[in-house]
């Protein structure tokens, strides 16, 4: 599932095709599970003809921002993404909506497992879902005494409290994995009872670690080597860290967790 560094790569992906060019054309598909609130006939029409002056972006939501509103809204959900090429025959598999810019450019939203969301919106970040989502961490970190306030009425495990779009906006399931374990917090933890100091390795290692795969272009073979990341997945019984930690999964929120005893307490 894209989570935030595979989102804001598309932001910025899409934001070099786009901005500041016309929307030519607006190709789509009949799907209503993808095209939420909106017909994909009025979704076009809505776009075509508009320039597009910038790309926005909160979580995992990512949106256009044109020379006349509304504007268009996407969430990638599991499989979804941006696909950038020039020539029609590159029109990727599963495609729900197609953009031609001025240029010859085409952005293009794939989506196999409908996951997605494609909508309008007059105002984005004041209307739902956006105005229900939490900080983001790349854009809006907040102080660690604020950050502890807001862990201390939660008394559910970490590592779920994490993944509430609601406070932690496109975190996701590896982010949070990884911010605990180089942490050193136990992902079964209660939020409220984290100390001032866990709370403030917490933030450090959430903003480094979304900055870092953000600088890379969410190039999960450019992640540091020493990362979770390339050891969690697939909850296999044998898997070790580099150092040769054991490094172990459970169920924590629905969601499956890779943890390393040695290291998280």
């Amino acid at each position: 599932m894209p989570e935030l560094p595979e989102v804001e790569d598309a932001r910025r992906r899409a934001e070099r095709a786009l901005a500041g060019r016309r929307i030519l054309e607006v190709a789509t598909v009949p799907d209503p599970i993808v095209y939420e609130g909106v017909s994909p006939r009025r979704f076009a029409a809505a776009l075509r003809h508009r320039r597009v002056e910038r790309v926005g972006r909160k979580g995992k939501h990512l949106w256009l921002e044109l020379d006349r509103r509304p504007w268009p809204l996407f969430h990638f959900g599991m499989t979804g993404s941006l696909q950038i090429y020039r020539d029609e025959s590159e029109r990727p598999r599963f495609w729900k909506v197609e953009l031609l810019a001025e240029g010859g450019g085409r952005v293009a939203m794939p989506d196999a497992r409908r996951f997605g969301r494609i909508r309008l919106r007059h105002d984005p970040a004041t209307e739902a879902p956006l105005r229900d989502l939490g900080f983001d961490p790349l854009i809006a970190l907040p102080a660690a005494e604020v950050l502890l306030r807001e862990l201390a009425r939660r008394t559910a495990p970490i590592k779920a409290v994490l993944l509430d779009q609601g406070l932690f906006a496109g975190v996701g399931n590896w982010i949070a994995d990884e911010v605990l374990f180089q942490a050193g917090i136990r992902p079964h933890r209660p939020a409220h009872r984290l100390t001032p100091a866990e709370v403030s390795r917490l933030r450090a290692r959430l903003r480094g670690i979304v900055r870092r795969a953000v600088a890379v272009d969410a190039d999960s073979d450019r992640f540091p080597r020493g990362w979770l990341f390339h050891r969690r997945w697939g909850r296999d019984a044998d898997a070790r860290t580099g150092r040769g930690d054991k490094i172990v999964h459970a169920t924590i929120g629905g969601r499956t967790t890779a943890w390393v005893p040695a290291r998280q307490r």
